[in-house]
């Protein structure tokens, strides 16, 4: 399966978790141990599912919820023994509420004693899965132009302030017989930029587009409503 970061088609925005995320809260003392983790196929949230239940092989439930590809098009989850629709289910609408993609998260629980009910159950896996996402961290991806900018010296002290002036995403300059500076302009912008620097030089500026790629930006995980 191609990965969203090298499909034709690219999102303009998408989000997802930043990387593997574990944590933990106790509720009416049963434990619930939320885990996330970023995959891109419906086997690596498999096997991340097969390596938290192998883990805890003594746990009362490991519950859990996947979501993957451009457009959400493979969904599971799975409420491990808890009553139908009150662990898979929340923890795949946490996921979805958060608008992720390739994330798959996995809510232990041991339990303590005290019956939770099943509104009780719908919000303690909520409030794991959140918990997972928080301790994983969230990225938005916003998909952006690679540009390379060229220009003789001359040029360079006009070009330099206007790039700190519009706060652009400057990822290197060469110094060589001429200045190159390689940027990242979000998708969408790349005419007006162009223009820009070609109004700027005269003319006189090299301007060479590359590839596309994403660039992460942290955001905050929300839970479900309680």
């Amino acid at each position: 399966m191609l990965t969203l970061e090298v499909m034709c088609n690219m999102l303009q925005q998408y989000k997802t978790v930043a990387g593997y995320g574990e944590d933990e809260i106790v509720i009416e003392r049963s434990r619930f141990i939320g885990y996330a983790q970023r995959v891109t196929t419906e086997e690596e949230a498999a096997a991340f599912i097969a390596m938290i239940k192998k883990k805890h092989w003594d746990a009362t439930h490991n519950c859990s919820a996947f979501v993957i590809g451009e457009n959400d098009q493979i969904q599971r989850s799975s409420d491990d023994g808890e009553p139908s629709g009150t662990a898979g289910k929340p923890i795949l609408e946490c996921i979805k509420k958060n608008g992720l993609k390739d994330t798959v998260v996995v809510v232990t629980r041991y339990f303590g004693g005290i019956k939770l009910g099943a509104g009780g159950l719908v919000r303690a896996y909520t409030a794991g899965c959140v918990t997972a996402l928080k301790a994983a961290g969230i990225v938005v991806h916003t998909l952006h132009q690679q540009i390379s900018v060229t220009v003789d010296y001359h040029w360079w002290g006009k070009v330099e302030n206007e790039l700190r002036l519009g706060q652009h995403r400057v990822t290197a300059t060469d110094y060589t017989d001429k200045v190159t500076v390689h940027l990242l302009i979000p998708d969408g912008q790349q005419d007006a930029f162009v223009e820009q620097m070609t109004n700027l030089t005269n003319g006189q500026a090299d301007i060479v587009l590359g590839d596309r790629e994403y660039v992460e930006v942290p955001v905050e995980a929300v839970g479900g409503d309680e």
